[in-house]
């Protein structure tokens, strides 16, 4: 006896999205991965996106071993703030990243403050943008060297006098922010012995 499974418009083309082609499946591998977490989706470089598939109680470990490295270096700092942020390996959570990048900006980590002074200048999820402690982060980064700094600080300063220049700014950065967010490097990895510095 066959039974017939009426399917909705929407159900029959999200199947043929997912059929492949056998030239589809001998197509070269991307450099990138296509993360998705709850409604947002990016593209990562495969070399970023370490933890997909590890169990929740080794991810929890692993999580515990950098939280310990991280309250002594900025390096494992910033790598903590990047995860948390980015929900690898981690349930993504915006308040605890923000507090682990503070801590490695406040130790000298020069890509914290730029990255700080990123997320207070467009603001970030729920959060408002701040421009005045964008500011104060970027030209704590610009001190360091940090030559994107440089270039944001007028925009911040202005942001803080009018709100069409910090609209302007969040157009004008968005591509540079989603860049960072998703394509920067960590310096921990992990190993059969447990965080490495790369």
């Amino acid at each position: 006896m066959r039974f017939a499974i009426p399917l909705s418009f929407s159900s029959i083309l999200m199947l043929l999205a997912c059929a492949q082609t056998p030239a589809d499946q001998l197509a070269p591998r991307s450099q990138t991965v296509r993360i998705c977490n709850g409604n947002a989706c990016t593209d990562q470089d495969r070399r970023i996106s370490t933890w997909q598939d590890v169990p929740a109680t080794e991810a929890e470990r692993r999580m515990q071993a950098l939280a310990q490295k991280a309250e002594g270096n900025p390096n494992a700092a910033y790598d903590l703030g990047l995860r948390l942020l980015r929900g690898d390996g981690v349930e993504r959570n915006t308040y605890q990243a923000l507090e682990w990048l503070r801590k490695a900006g406040d130790n000298g980590h020069m890509q914290a403050q730029l990255a700080l002074g990123r997320i207070y200048l467009m603001g970030f999820e729920e959060m408002g943008s701040d421009p005045a402690e964008a500011e104060g982060w970027l030209i704590r980064a610009a001190a360091k060297g940090s030559k994107e700094a440089e270039r944001l600080i007028p925009q911040a300063q202005a942001a803080k006098k009018d709100e069409q220049s910090l609209y302007q700014v969040r157009e004008a950065y968005r591509k540079s922010w989603i860049t960072w967010y998703s394509s920067y490097p960590y310096y921990w990895a992990w190993g059969p012995a447990g965080w490495y510095l790369r």
